[in-house]
């Protein structure tokens, strides 16, 4: 017999949660949140927080990129619109406010703390890993790709210009650059 003590969690506070993240760092920027602020706009108490997410860098990272539509495999039927559309993304998701108000901080958290950095990568892994790496596969096979390009490196390059393009250039990044980036991308992995 199992007999579970205490209150079962609500679920109504992990979205309570997240929502006052994205809205606090719009207010504060990463440097400022602090976890009583979010806890006190979601309704909720800071232990109740870290039970579910173990640093402020966790929780931050789930709120700005949650997993979902946006984080699924496109599925056009040709690899150079599939990877268009994964930078496409990549640009959507990595230009929204708050992306932009937490970036420098996790940034400065990640290169601090390497095991955070591999913790925050593992809530990707299945798309990375599983899907991506598929696609990769069958690309090869089909001589659309070179056989050593992994969807761990894809996935380094797609993110690593988007976020040199958002610090390097003056105004935003918009389709011509979307395209442009994919085509340096497919001369980069094509077999």
């Amino acid at each position: 017999m199992v007999v579970d003590f205490g209150r079962p969690r609500d679920p109504r506070i992990d979205g309570a949660v997240l929502s006052a993240t994205v809205e606090l760092l719009a207010e504060t920027g990463y440097a400022g949140l602090l976890v009583s602020a979010i806890a006190e706009r979601a309704g909720t108490s800071k232990p109740a927080i870290y039970r579910r997410w173990p640093s402020k860098a966790h929780l931050v990272h789930e709120a700005v990129f949650p997993i979902g539509a946006a984080t699924e495999l496109p599925d056009t039927g040709t690899l150079p619109e599939d990877l268009r559309e994964m930078v496409r993304r990549s640009m959507a998701f990595l230009t929204t406010p708050p992306a932009r108000a937490a970036l420098p901080g996790l940034v400065a958290e990640m290169a601090a703390d390497p095991t955070l950095h591999s913790a925050l990568l593992e809530r990707f892994a299945g798309v990375i890993g599983g899907g991506l790496a598929e696609l990769l596969r069958r690309a090869a096979g089909r001589g659309e790709v070179r056989p050593d390009v992994t969807a761990a490196e894809l996935t380094e390059a797609i993110a690593g210009i988007t976020l040199m393009g958002l610090l390097t250039r003056v105004g935003e990044l918009d389709d011509a650059w979307v395209d442009r980036t994919t085509m340096l991308l497919l001369k980069g992995i094509s077999a």
